[in-house]
């Protein structure tokens, strides 16, 4: 049975997986930790994917490392969640003056402050148990990560560019997923994340599309503010950096023609998003951010396919 739309999340996709066969004493939880849109999620996982991947093209392995993915893949999960959950946390006052969050978990009351610290150190638990899976230094490379993760909720507060802090915090995945296989840090691993950071600057530009109202009421600041009317022009320009970057990327690792074409057909999902992009329509806003599960994906099997391609070269 689906909730009253007193409990149900305003920004969640209606009818979603949570609201309707999730027990209901977890659904607030769930929720806070945004398993009801997991969007984030894939954005997580796609550049530690990236990573094992390219590590994978480097060394002449036919693919990457599977048992390296699956903890990528549940790290991605509960670090997203706990960072949700976290932000939630920090930005509680905030959340209940904004109308596309006032209904979160926290700011409507469905889960009390002590009760979601205790979900977040749960979370940040499992998350300690994926990492010590890695070798030495992957675990110093992962735990490196909760510095900026801790400074994100602050950033929309002191500075114009949020996003560029996201950005540090959602591409450090392709850190962890390179040394998972190399054990080291090199130059395609920083080119890679530092394409995956471009690349996250503008998807969560699109995203702070959708709030850019209420963000100058209560005072919180965005690339989508900073923008304005040139919204598009700056996201098709960190976009175009991102392809540029990530090119770089391939070809320190000596990569073949199949990760260029995924590499090119990466491109042009962007291209398409930046074509679409109006600052004035939050819900086509919504719907190109979403997209770049796909455009994740895309690249992600570019680099697959080639580290199976080379090695029958």
């Amino acid at each position: 049975m689906i909730e009253s739309n007193a409990t149900i999340v305003a920004d969640a996709v209606p009818g979603n997986w949570v609201d309707r066969h999730a027990p209901v004493w977890a659904r607030p939880y769930l929720r806070l930790a945004r398993l009801d849109r997991p969007i984030g999620t894939w954005l997580l996982f796609w550049p530690c994917v990236w990573g094992a991947a390219l590590a994978a093209i480097t060394l002449g392995f036919p693919w990457p490392n599977p048992w390296h993915i699956a903890l990528c893949a549940i790290g991605a999960l509960v670090m997203r969640g706990a960072g949700c959950t976290y932000n939630d946390i920090v930005d509680r006052d905030i959340d209940a003056r904004v109308a596309r969050t006032a209904s979160r978990p926290l700011p409507s009351g469905q889960v009390t402050l002590k009760g979601a610290a205790a979900f977040l150190a749960a979370q940040l638990l499992v998350g300690l148990l994926v990492l010590l899976q890695f070798d030495t230094y992957t675990i110093m490379v992962g735990m490196a990560s909760l510095v900026p993760v801790a400074t994100y909720p602050f950033m929309k507060r002191i500075t114009w560019w949020p996003q560029v802090m996201l950005g540090i915090c959602f591409s450090w995945g392709a850190l962890v997923g390179w040394s998972g296989t190399m054990g080291s840090m090199d130059a395609p691993a920083i080119a890679l994340y530092l394409g995956a950071l471009l690349w996250t600057i503008g998807y969560d530009t699109i995203y702070a599309l959708q709030d850019i109202e209420d963000d100058a009421l209560v005072g919180v600041r965005s690339t989508a503010r900073l923008f304005g009317t040139r919204v598009k022009a700056w996201v098709g320009v960190f976009y175009a950096a991102t392809i540029l970057v990530l090119g770089s990327a391939l070809i320190m690792s000596a990569a073949g023609l199949t990760a260029f074409v995924g590499l090119l057909a990466f491109a042009a999902h962007l291209s398409y998003q930046v074509a679409e992009v109006q600052p004035d329509d939050p819900a086509l806003a919504l719907r190109l951010f979403k997209s770049n599960r796909n455009a994740g994906l895309i690249f992600a099997l570019g680099l697959i396919a080639d580290a199976y391609v080379m090695t029958l070269i």
